[in-house]
């Protein structure tokens, strides 16, 4: 009886045992997860998505691994007020975008909070809504999103969101090539060619490949506008009257106001580190019944927002200037004046930052521009007149409905930019220069916004680096724009932090072109695949052939 009882606890030891190794065998496989595709594109961005429906189309499998969780970065994160440009250069997939927008204004469910024909269909240089080439190019962030959402169901498209790279030790690479990276959940992504469609480069940036952060100097690609540049007063976005930044107006004992910087702005077309001033794009609304109240930040320090007042009581009155009208009585409020939405100087450590020090960084940026809503609707100091009507403004109750009604994209203007095969200069924009292999076009003004707020020699505040220079029509992007060197990485391309200076970039950065690059990179992979060759290597009238049969436009 004794021997049966040991064989029974035995077996059931066994059993156990059996029961916990296997158990532990299935959770080291949810922890270690280990996923396979032709093409692996990293990003949630419009360009991502843009891409991704290029590979799938094209019949390769693709996997979309997004750091977030909802699609479409900046387009349906707040800039709805398209940077267009010359929108008969804006073809494809990007195109398609903005007809499946024109589709949705079409119905009667688009048209919530006002009716169709009470839209002043204002566009940024184009009509909001263009009837006859059945494109929208102003549109509501929600609206956006879906239209994203939708092109990823019809198209069976995976995506994985909040899957974050691991940037330290995710990126397997072997023999020049990216073999897999890693996300911080445990997830392995192993594919055959990889795209970084990240607003920062984190990918291109793990596998080793050559970048910069900041403004090159003006020698480096021999070209005007590069460079800080001290004394040049584009836009409305500087201190047209004498201002003092310190605490007691002429006093410099009395300390600094807050965001100015005591430093030397540097000499004039000289190099730097520091970046262009992110800010929030944000929906807001006057109709009363979708409208919410500007929040009351937790620690509001109305000193934050001196030079506001002191701007105020020179008497400009443009505050409202940014307020673009998009449907259902809604705004994409952006950046205008000297001291606006753009928090300038803040953003220097981004592009390198940890994940933890970037969502420090946002906060601060949220807390600073809900700080400034809040102090023009209801600091004492601000005229009457613009308080009153700033009180009838708030947040649009129906957007951003899992994020306090404010945008979960900050606007990063600008981070790391690759140094590729080609590097696209203000010189090609201007067309001193031929581009070549042009796998698509921008138009936009070559435009950075303020960089650093400094104080000058006669001991008044100024703003330093918005520049705004028209191109002179459009431009051609070269396919070397979008690729490593060769003796870097052989299967990865960079469609959003392209191979270009600082003040091409300016003008590169809109979405509109980031789709249209998203498209022309997945279209260079999938030729890679077939042809069984680096993405350097690829094909170039092939490619074209691609690119001009899809409707994209390349010259």
């Amino acid at each position: 009886m004794k021997n049966n009882k040991q064989i029974i606890l035995s077996m059931m030891v066994l059993l156990i045992s059996t029961s916990i190794m296997f158990s532990c065998k299935e959770k080291a496989n949810v922890l270690k997860e280990s996923i396979e595709a032709d093409i692996i594109i990293y990003g949630g961005t419009s360009a991502a998505i843009s891409a991704a429906v290029e590979a799938k189309r094209s019949g390769k499998s693709v996997i979309v691994v997004s750091p977030d969780k909802h699609l479409g970065g900046l387009t349906s994160g707040g800039l709805g007020w398209t940077d267009t440009g010359d929108k008969s250069v804006i073809g494809g997939l990007a195109r398609e975008f903005y007809h499946r927008v024109y589709k949705y204004y079409n119905t009667d469910e688009a048209w919530q909070w006002q009716p169709k024909e009470e839209y002043g269909n204002t566009g940024q240089g184009t009509p909001a809504m263009d009837g006859e080439n059945r494109t929208m190019w102003i549109f509501e962030p929600h609206v956006a999103e879906k239209v994203f959402e939708d092109l990823v169901k019809e198209d069976s498209i995976r995506v994985d969101r909040d899957e974050w790279l691991d940037r330290e030790n995710g990126v397997v690479l072997e023999g020049g090539n990216i073999k897999s990276f890693s996300t911080l959940s445990g997830k392995t992504y192993s594919g055959k060619i990889f795209l970084d469609a990240t607003y920062e480069g984190d990918l291109m940036a793990a596998a080793g490949v050559s970048y910069h952060v900041g403004r090159e100097g003006k020698d480096v690609y021999g070209e005007e506008w590069n460079g800080v540049q001290t004394g040049v007063l584009h836009h409305k976005h500087w201190f047209e009257s004498d201002i003092s930044p310190y605490v007691v107006p002429g006093d410099p004992s009395s300390g600094l106001l807050p965001r100015v910087s005591a430093e030397n702005p540097g000499e004039k077309h000289s190099g730097d580190d520091k970046i262009q001033a992110y800010c929030f794009r944000m929906c807001m609304t006057d109709h009363e019944p979708n409208r919410v109240p500007f929040p009351k930040p937790d620690g509001y320090d109305p000193m934050q927002y001196e030079l506001m007042a002191r701007v105020f009581d020179t008497g400009r009155k443009d505050w409202f200037q940014k307020f673009d009208a998009i449907p259902n009585h809604k705004t994409d409020t952006n950046n205008h004046g000297p001291f606006s939405s753009d928090n300038i100087g803040m953003n220097y450590d981004y592009p390198e930052a940890s994940y933890e020090r970037r969502k420090e960084i946002i906060k601060e940026h949220e807390q600073y521009q809900k700080g400034l809503l809040w102090f023009v609707a209801n600091d004492p100091r601000v005229p009457k007149d613009i308080q009153l009507k700033m009180q009838k403004w708030g947040l649009a109750k129906d957007e951003f409905t899992d994020n306090g009604n404010w945008p979960h994209q900050i606007y990063v203007r600008e981070a790391r930019r690759m140094v590729g095969e080609f590097v696209m200069t203000e010189n090609e924009l201007l067309k001193k220069r031929k581009t070549p292999n042009p796998i698509g076009l921008g138009s936009y003004t070559m435009d950075s916004h303020n960089v650093q707020r400094y104080i000058k020699p006669d001991g008044f505040v100024q703003n330093e680096g918005d520049i705004g220079v028209e191109t002179n029509g459009p431009y051609t992007i070269s396919y070397g724009s979008l690729v490593p060197k060769k003796n870097e990485c052989k299967n990865l391309l960079v469609p959003v932090c392209v191979s270009s200076s600082h003040i091409a970039f300016g003008s590169i950065r809109m979405e509109p072109v980031f789709m249209i690059l998203g498209q022309s990179a997945a279209a260079a992979a999938v030729l890679a695949i077939n042809e069984n060759t680096t993405v350097q290597n690829v094909d170039y009238n092939k490619l074209k052939e691609v690119l001009v049969a899809k409707g994209q436009i390349v010259e």
